[in-house]
């Protein structure tokens, strides 16, 4: 019986320890970090910079090309 508790134990303690270390995997993260942390201001706002970088380079694109449209005729 002591056995079977210690196994069970043991495969509880595995599984959370493996879900951590799975999560900071995926994430790319250290592997003894914080797995349910959220991204830091710093994250927050370079992902929002690259996006509204992405953004005006399609504007740009965009305008660019109605201009060598009206250039043309």
């Amino acid at each position: 019986m002591k056995k079977i508790r210690n196994l069970i134990i043991g495969f509880v303690v595995g599984l959370i320890i493996g879900l951590g270390l799975g999560i900071n995997i995926g994430k790319d993260k250290p592997l003894l970090s914080n797995p349910f942390s959220g991204p830091t201001l710093k994250q927050k706002l370079k992902k929002t910079g690259e996006g509204v970088l992405e953004k005006s380079r399609e504007v740009l694109e965009k305008s660019g090309e109605a201009l060598q449209k009206k250039l043309k005729k």
